[in-house]
């Protein structure tokens, strides 16, 4: 079955007709579209390098009615304010080619006919630098596309606690901070001298002491070693006396010179 060229009426249309005629200007398509007569006048100044400030306005106003005319050759609409610029290109065209009175500013200098069309110029190139720059930004639906999510809502029952856990948590969160606490360490100044004057009082008079009671548990090893130092100074300038009866035995000791009246064996 041969498929249809076209319905016209409702009905399918197998074939052309033989006397089917199309004339040649039936469908154009146009590309060069513009926005308005600045527009087309500053593509006009573009596409032939044209100085905006020093405007050739014979070349320009040439060109520009070359278009008008070929758009009303082409039977488009033309809208009014076209005719309007042509007029005005014209205007300014003839009072730079003819001769006659300048125009002159409230300071007495000359008034360039094309300085009104030079500003209108410049300012639109300004709007259409600022457009593209705006039509560059990107845009939500064409560039950016939005998400949405609808998360479903589940019912979640809360966890059950063990009452026996809690110590141990409990201990937990007491390692954890040790682990995160700060020890500071200081120095701290041991003096011999200083170990060996409290030996000194300590034996005062005629007694034997104990080896083992001059250490105070308390004091940590440094200091057990500073008084065991001093023990030997003394000892070595003769201002104590060491006695120990056997070996293994308990050592005494006491002040140098005593008379011994108060020996404890």
């Amino acid at each position: 079955m041969n498929a249809s060229l076209a319905w016209v009426n409702g009905e399918p249309l197998k074939e052309l007709p033989p006397d089917l005629y199309i004339p040649p200007d039936a469908l154009a398509v146009y590309l060069n579209t513009f926005e308005g007569p600045l527009d087309l006048l500053s593509w006009l100044i573009r596409h032939h390098r044209l100085d905006v400030l020093d405007i050739p306005m014979a070349q320009l106003t040439a060109q520009y009615m070359k278009y008008v005319l070929w758009m009303r050759s082409q039977r488009l609409e033309l809208a009014a304010e076209y005719l309007v610029m042509a007029v005005w290109l014209i205007e300014i065209k003839s009072r730079l080619l003819l001769p006659g009175v300048p125009d002159v500013d409230e300071m007495g200098g000359d008034i360039d006919p094309r300085a009104e069309l030079v500003q209108r110029l410049l300012e639109y190139e300004q709007i259409r630098w600022a457009a593209q720059q705006l039509e560059a930004l990107p845009r939500i639906g064409r560039e950016i596309f939005a998400v949405h999510l609808s998360p479903e809502l589940v019912a979640e029952s809360p966890p059950l606690v063990d009452v026996a856990a809690f110590p141990l948590i409990w201990l937990e969160f007491i390692k954890h901070d040790r682990l995160l606490s700060h020890h500071k360490a200081a120095r701290r100044e041991l003096s011999v001298r200083a170990a060996m004057a409290n030996l000194l009082s300590g034996v005062q008079g005629d007694f034997f002491v104990e080896f083992y009671t001059l250490f105070d548990v308390r004091q940590g090893v440094a200091q057990w070693v500073v008084n065991f130092l001093a023990l030997l100074e003394l000892a070595r300038e003769h201002q104590i006396e060491l006695v120990q009866n056997q070996s293994f035995a308990p050592i005494y000791l006491r002040a140098a010179g005593a008379t011994g009246e108060g020996d404890l064996f």
